[in-house]
């Protein structure tokens, strides 16, 4: 029988660790390369299609899933019947904002108008808001409630 070093025990609640680089290198780099200028709405729909395989049934359930995925931390700063803004920060984002110019979060977009959909039962739509001096992102998301969905 081996013996298991520290380094090697790994339990259920420590999350695995990606370097940051190699996240952008793919994100940042070769996506944009892969699928050109239509990058922005191919990743909105990825988001989608993300957020049907991972269905979450509360905001809460949400946000917990963006911080889990490193995307970042997702906040609420407004909500109203028909809308709702959402604020996402992270040092990640912020390092993303100032050093991409055409960085984009349509992927969050997609993903958070999805859980949107499915949470309330309407059609929604997400749009992103990037603020470089706040290092942060809006998402204003939309719904229609006379739009419902079965």
């Amino acid at each position: 029988m081996s013996e298991i070093t520290t380094s090697e025990q790994k339990t259920d609640s420590e999350p695995l660790a990606v370097p940051a680089f190699g996240y952008e290198l793919i994100r940042e780099v070769l996506l944009p390369e892969l699928l050109g200028k239509d990058t922005p709405e191919i990743l909105y729909w990825a988001g989608k299609r993300l957020a049907r395989k991972f269905p979450l049934a509360t905001l809460d359930e949400t946000i917990r899933f963006f911080q889990d995925a490193g995307w970042g931390t997702l906040t609420i700063k407004e909500e109203a019947r028909r809308e709702m803004v959402l604020e996402l920060g992270s040092e990640l984002i912020s390092s993303r904002l100032k050093n991409y110019q055409k960085t984009t979060f349509q992927l969050e977009a997609g993903f958070i108008a999805q859980q949107m959909e499915q949470q309330k039962k309407v059609t929604a739509e997400a749009f992103e808001h990037p603020n470089k001096k706040s290092s942060k992102i809006l998402f204003t998301i939309k719904w229609d409630k006379n739009d419902l969905i079965e």
